[in-house]
């Protein structure tokens, strides 16, 4: 019953009903400095991370148990950064790797190099001793940015845990604005245990450029007085769109475009404006191409070492270049420059369809016969076996054949590549992933990598048999995470490339260079994927029929050991 007071308390109308004060947020969960480094690169789209684990970054293992992120636990630590420097080739964000300190990280820095060279993101986290042990010279110690700093982007230490998701956003955009490239990472045991505060960086955008409109004046003025202008793609920085959007543009105006060194791809191999690759081992043509052309458009990628030469090809300063890159600084770039165009292939493609001219019968004419000498030099050798030996033109005759449209192909460095530049018909951006540092041991990660990318794809990798011994204990990765390339181990018991150089100059007086090698195909079956040793070339099409199946059939990888003839037989 209410009383005379409560009710004309409650009835009053100039006193308010009492406010109940809501409940205090709860504060997040805190989470240790390692998983929130998990959390954000999720966040930046990661999908995998290869690893070789230690125990100087076992927090961030622990965060990685429970995330989407794939780990995939690899050998050698030299493997786990060339899987990753693969996908960074293959992704819109950087690939990236874990090891541990010391050993560990010298191991990966073959990797970072490739990466360095190659203009690939790249992010390799770095465990390192307790930051409390620092500079006592601790069980495997070593000073990260004294060691990396010269290859990478950036070397970055987590030394306060609370900026641990700041580190992991600002690494990504190093590695991926400007000139794209590696960046280091290191990790202190005890400050990655720490509890922090769980919140995730936001993503920083990184700057595309693109063609001002003085820029698109030059252009297009350079190219109406043009009469042999040649575009050079490269790099990897592209996007699909991009790549198909020049291609389009390239076409109806009967302009040519050639491909840097191991980047075939961009513009596709059927395409009537695709004259070849411009590298070592290129066609003649491919070379005359740099002297005779009177423009010369480099997108991604600028003129250097390889391209010319060794800096002695197009070094006329009145030549006409312009270099598409977003890379202030041009570095690597050899000869003239007309202009700069600070852009990334996408933003340069996107403005160059605002581009049109009357198409010229020179342009016609001068595509059209570059176009026919990239024709026959792409020209398949006869499928036939030849009696004897096994030979790398029979197997290539009798494999693209058998490819499908989009197959990718990955390698190292070797004579053995030749085979992949000339032949393989690369239809897509990034169907060629390979070292353009010429890294030996490159072949067997990045095809591991390209397969989990995406595994409806066909990806064949071309060894050499002293590139393969180099990471193909991977085999054992591959098969654990059920990547199913095809291996093809180019077996001249030497390391041919040095050989053919000491004949050049050491004529007669082969030191150094030879090879005892074991049985590959058994190696491959030992490891859980189907292997074949071929010797005569007439057991070629049948071996490539078996390990085709293999893969289609019963899901794993496969191997093919070919034992070819050393074209100069051994004093």
């Amino acid at each position: 019953m209410t009383t005379e007071t409560e009710a004309t308390l409650t009835a009053s109308p100039t006193r308010p009903a009492a406010v109940v004060p809501s409940p205090p947020e709860p504060r997040p969960a805190l989470k240790s400095a390692g998983h929130v480094i998990v959390d954000s690169l999720l966040a930046h789209g990661v999908e995998r991370t290869y690893v070789v684990p230690g125990e100087s970054f076992l927090d961030v293992l622990d965060g990685l148990h429970h995330s989407e992120i794939e780990t995939i636990v690899c050998r050698h630590e030299g493997g786990a950064a060339y899987m990753a420097e693969a996908d960074g080739k293959m992704q819109q964000r950087p690939g990236v790797a874990m090891v541990t300190r010391g050993p560990g990280a010298a191991n990966a820095h073959v990797g970072l190099h490739t990466a360095w060279q190659d203009s690939t993101p790249m992010l390799l986290f770095v465990g390192l001793i307790p930051f409390a042990h620092r500079d006592r010279e601790a069980f495997q110690e070593f000073d990260i940015k004294a060691w990396f700093d010269t290859g990478a982007k950036r070397v970055m230490v987590l030394d306060h845990p609370e900026r641990a998701s700041e580190i992991v956003a600002e690494a990504m955009f190093a590695a991926m604005s400007g000139r794209p490239g590696p960046v280091v990472v290191g990790l202190p045991e005890d400050i990655i245990r720490q509890q922090i505060d769980p919140a995730v960086h936001p993503v920083i955008p990184v700057a595309a450029g693109g063609m001002s409109s003085t820029d698109a004046a030059a252009l297009h003025a350079a190219l109406a007085e043009s009469r042999k202008p040649l575009f050079v793609t490269g790099g990897n920085d592209w996007t699909q769109e991009a790549a198909d959007q020049l291609t389009g543009w390239l076409e109806r105006h009967h302009i040519p475009a050639a491909a840097e060194w191991r980047t075939q791809g961009t513009v596709s191999f059927d395409s009537p404006s695709y004259v070849g690759p411009i590298g070592y081992g290129r066609p003649r043509p491919t070379y005359n191409l740099l002297e005779e052309t009177d423009l010369l458009v480099f997108v991604g990628t600028v003129p250097g070492d390889v391209i010319t030469d060794g800096f002695l090809c197009r070094q006329d300063w009145n030549k006409k270049n312009f270099l598409v890159t977003v890379d202030p600084s041009l570095r690597g770039r050899s000869g003239p420059v007309s202009r700069q165009i600070l852009a990334k292939p996408d933003a340069f493609v996107r403005d160059l369809a605002g581009i049109d001219l009357p198409v010229k019968d020179d342009w016609k004419a001068w595509t059209a016969r570059m176009r026919g000498e990239q024709e026959r030099f792409a020209a398949l050798p006869p499928a036939e076996p030849a009696a004897g030996q096994a030979r790398m033109d029979t197997l290539m005759a009798n494999l693209v054949p058998r490819l499908p449209e989009d197959s990718m192909v990955t390698f190292g460095a070797g004579e053995h590549t030749n085979w992949a530049h000339r032949y393989f018909p690369t239809r897509r951006y990034a169907s060629m992933i390979s070292a353009r540092n010429g890294s030996m041991g490159y072949s067997v990660p990045a095809a591991i990598a390209a397969s989990l990318a995406d595994p409806r794809r066909r990806v064949v990798t071309i060894a050499g048999d002293g590139e393969f011994l180099m990471n193909g204990q991977e085999l054992a990765t591959a098969a654990q995470y059920g990547a199913t390339p095809l291996v093809i181990v180019m077996d001249n018991q030497e390391y041919g490339t040095i050989r053919t150089h000491q004949e050049r100059h050491y004529p007669a007086r082969v030191s150094g260079t030879q090879l005892k090698n074991p049985d590959f195909g058994l190696m491959a079956r030992a490891f859980g994927g189907f292997g074949i040793t071929v010797i005569e070339d007439s057991d070629v099409p049948a071996a490539l029929d078996a390990a085709l199946a293999a893969i289609d059939e019963d899901g794993v990888f496969a191997l093919i050991h070919l034992i070819v003839e050393q074209r100069v037989k051994a004093y």
